[in-house]
């Protein structure tokens, strides 16, 4: 996990606003390396680790280095190395410090801040500077060969070590300096297995040797936060519901408060059940009180991951009174409400992760973690078009390679729009959408055979239409392990596993899914059209 570039993408922006200039972003950059290894100190983080820390509480920063030497020094030595008034890099560093706080506990899920940025320390330690030495624990300093760049940045100019001009100081420092290579050097033989990142879907094995033996003990790493994404409709009703969770446990809980605020409408919640997902969700004993707050608010989402809340609602005075209400019931959570679409941002950082977990995927992994991977970016089709954008080409055509060694794939690639058309339009735009980008991966070398596509319009939304966001998370395109013999000769064959049930008529159509085949009633995923034993109407519970 590439921590500084995550925070680089998040908060750099956040902070800098207009004024990106690269002296800005690159001491930023070395900022978060420097107070990720703070926050790696137990003893630090406790000061705080259990309070509410407002995004924009600019004394943070003092409560994270209580010395004031401290934080001078930090805010003279990044002005002086980036060419930064001092005033200004202080200021800076006070915006950063909340923001990144937030984006760290949000990487880190249910694992303790200070544990996940130690298991992460190689993908931050080499962005530290020696003198930083003074103001962290020990043993956060990587020894790095003479004349290697201490922080990797953005500038197109390397960040080079520099030597102090005044030699007398630097003849006071060399026993310490020694002491501190020593210490890295030890440290870094200690760790030299986490060289290479483990790929995000497989856990981090950590070998230990126990009994002076070839024992090896299996540590599990992090894993992704448990989610919940909601959405209520003109009438209040759950319009949209999916989850992220790492046992059936934790989706009975949240199926459970589900129904309660909901009712029957809880069914309709998705469930992605998986061990790449956390077992627990820090929001989840305040579900009970949650859900109705969020019910009682029309056109309204919510999406819970972490200790993070974010909502939005049609109406600015009912999305202010949510946000209040919400941060009552949960005062552990962080609540925000839901910013501007950046369409743009959105698109570059969809890519960006999509293309790490893709290339993070390690030797045979599980068509699953492929799906997920792919089904990361957004793909921004133009308004009534299926023409794949170039900027994906790019990741498709390097996802393709990966997919090509994958000798179990069978994907299901499914479309998926707005509400903003009619219904039998939009069923046959996402058709087109989806078949289109199955053409271009086959063109890129993917047998036809292991792809099939579904075109699902409007009927499985995952956010509210009614706001700008909602739209643009229902205009996607998501990619389904398909467990079943994909017929080369019909493309819409869908897997039991990936979106229900699916029968053929005695001429060989395939009829549409009924969710759950068992019960008394036929919940197909599309109007009954091709189906005339089941009428033409859409399923209401659909």
């Amino acid at each position: 996990m590439d921590i500084i570039n995550h925070l680089t993408r998040t908060v750099s922006p956040a902070v800098l606003g207009d004024d990106s200039s690269p002296a800005k972003q690159n001491l930023l950059e070395q900022f978060y390396a420097i107070f990720a290894a703070r926050l790696s100190d137990q003893e630090t983080y406790d000061r705080f680790g259990h309070e509410n820390i407002a995004r924009d509480d600019q004394k943070f920063y003092d409560r994270v280095w209580t010395d004031d030497t401290h934080r001078d020094q930090i805010a003279r030595e990044l002005a002086a190395k980036h060419n930064v008034d001092q005033t200004a890099a202080r200021g800076l560093i006070a915006m950063a410090a909340p923001l990144a706080f937030h984006e760290i506990k949000s990487l880190a899920g249910n694992t303790p801040v200070p544990q996940f940025l130690n298991d992460n320390l190689n993908s931050y330690q080499h962005h530290i500077p020696a003198w930083a030495s003074t103001v962290l624990p020990a043993g956060m300093l990587a020894a790095a060969p003479a004349g290697e760049r201490i922080s990797d940045t953005v500038s197109t100019a390397p960040l080079q070590h520099e030597e102090e001009k005044q030699g007398s100081f630097m003849k006071a420092l060399l026993p310490i300096i020694g002491l501190i290579i020593l210490g890295a050097l030890a440290w870094a033989l200690l760790r030299g297995c986490q060289d290479n990142p483990e790929p995000v879907a497989t856990p981090v094995v950590t070998e230990q040797q126990a009994n002076n033996d070839n024992e090896q003990v299996a540590v599990a790493s992090d894993v992704e936060a448990a989610s919940l994404s909601i959405a209520t409709g003109e009438n209040n009703e759950l319009y949209a519901c999916r989850m992220n969770v790492g046992d059936e446990t934790l989706q009975t809980n949240v199926m459970d408060a589900l129904t309660s605020a909901f009712g029957d409408e809880a069914n309709k919640c998705r469930a992605d059940v998986d061990d790449n997902f956390a077992v627990d969700m820090p929001a989840a004993a305040q579900l009970a009180t949650i859900l109705p707050i969020v019910k009682n608010v029309p056109n309204a989402s919510m999406i819970i991951k972490g200790d993070n809340i974010t909502v939005n609602a049609l109406d600015a005075a009912a999305l202010e009174q949510l946000v209040a209400d919400l941060q009552a019931a949960a005062p552990a959570m962080t609540v925000q409400a839901e910013g501007p679409l950046d369409l743009q941002g959105e698109i570059d950082d969809s890519l960006a992760a999509a293309d790490a977990a893709m290339m993070n995927l390690g030797e045979n992994p599980d068509p699953r973690d492929v799906a997920r991977a792919l089904s990361i970016q957004v793909i921004n089709f133009e308004l009534d078009k299926a023409i794949i954008p170039d900027v994906n080409k790019a990741f498709l055509d390097r996802a393709a390679k990966i997919m090509a060694e994958v000798p179990d794939l069978n994907l299901m690639i499914v479309g998926h729009t707005d509400s903003q058309a009619s219904n039998a339009y939009n069923m046959e735009l996402s058709q087109e959408r989806a078949e289109s980008v199955k053409d271009y991966l086959v063109s890129q070398g993917i047998d036809a055979s292991k792809l099939s596509t579904k075109g699902m319009g409007e009927t499985e939304p995952v956010a509210d239409n009614s706001t700008e966001q909602g739209r643009f998370r229902n205009r996607r395109i998501e990619f389904i392990v398909n467990d079943q013999d994909v017929n080369a000769t019909d493309d819409t064959v869908i897997s039991n596993n990936a979106l229900g049930s699916d029968t053929a008529s005695d001429d060989g159509t395939v009829m549409d899914p009924d969710l759950n085949p068992l019960d008394n009633n036929n919940d197909d995923l599309l109007p009954d059209g091709d189906d005339a034993t089941q009428g033409t109407a859409l399923d209401p519970t659909n």
